[in-house]
């Protein structure tokens, strides 16, 4: 007490000295994140909003600048309409059918002892696979007269079906395509989740008569699914949001644009047609939808997740 109260002056710099050199080693362990936040996601960033201002043609030498003419000119334009439209119905479809088929199967699979694992690599699968290679597998399957799909529907009597060919069935084939492929990981998460429930609620439910399947599911496991539901809804929906593979592989956009998505607009823009400018525009949409979406599903949900 006595040395605290007769050397103020000394100890006063030596604790700002050390306030400095912790500053100073923060910002050091900080700074390799920093740079590479920077270089990966800001700078990139950046790039993209000055040329979605553009009119710059990849490989040209000069550009002219033409503020929102980019995003005027995307709103008028029916091909790109029509894209947002078929991203939207197939995220309305992709994102259910992948969260809730998740939720199933991993509700089905968590009770399972010896063949638990079985199942997991089985579904977990089209996960591992490269969705290009599996899209010809598909196009197999799928193929009018010689699949095996129309070979059952012409065996139970029903005639074939051209389900990439036709517009009405094409975009809805590829989402059933996308779901196909979002099952396994879903499933995992669940199984994550379902797993950290502790069993004394289940034995507590018992004893309070809550003994049936459903009810336990409603009351329990649901409610305590919160934060691994709104993460899996978030992430199938970026996802759904970021369909192109099986566009690219198995429509190419058609038939008569039934299944053109943004992505796959962006890509024709950018990579095809040379609109560097106008695909930077798309892609800052296509960026800010995402942002949309995500921001109102977790401030949405967050409110009513059980942490």
């Amino acid at each position: 007490m006595t040395l605290a109260l007769a050397s103020p002056a000394l100890i006063g710099p030596g604790i700002r000295r050390r306030h400095r050199i912790e500053r100073i080693a923060g910002l050091g362990f900080a700074m390799p994140a920093l740079v590479l936040l920077l270089l990966t996601i800001l700078a990139p960033l950046a790039v993209l909003v000055v040329l979605s201002a553009t009119n710059y043609e990849f490989g040209g030498i000069d550009m002219d600048w033409v503020g929102f003419g980019n995003f005027q000119k995307a709103l008028a334009d029916p091909i790109i309409r029509r894209s947002l439209l078929n991203t939207l119905v197939y995220v309305a479809i992709v994102v259910p059918g992948g969260v809730f088929g998740g939720l199933l199967i991993a509700v089905l699979v968590h009770r399972r002892t010896r063949s638990r694992s079985l199942y997991e690599v089985i579904y977990f699968l089209p996960v591992t696979s490269t969705l290009i290679a599996m899209a010809t597998v598909w196009q197999f399957l799928l193929h009018p007269s010689l699949g095996p799909i129309n070979g059952v529907l012409k065996w139970l009597g029903f005639a074939p079906v051209a389900f990439l060919s036709e517009p009405t069935t094409a975009l809805a084939t590829l989402a059933v395509i996308g779901i196909w492929q979002l099952l396994g990981f879903n499933m995992i998460l669940f199984l994550a989740g379902l797993t950290a429930i502790p069993r004394d609620l289940y034995e507590a439910a018992d004893i309070d008569g809550c003994s049936g399947g459903i009810d336990r599911f409603l009351t329990i496991t649901w409610p305590l699914l919160g934060p691994t539901t709104m993460f899996v809804l978030i992430t199938t929906m970026i996802t759904a949001f970021k369909v192109f593979d099986t566009v690219a592989v198995m429509t190419r956009g058609g038939p008569v644009g039934a299944t053109e998505v943004l992505l796959y607009n962006i890509y024709l823009e950018g990579f095809q047609y040379f609109h560097t400018g106008y695909a930077a525009a798309l892609t800052f949409v296509f960026l800010a939808f995402i942002l949309v979406f995500s921001a109102v599903q977790t401030f949405s949900l967050d409110k009513k997740v059980h942490y």
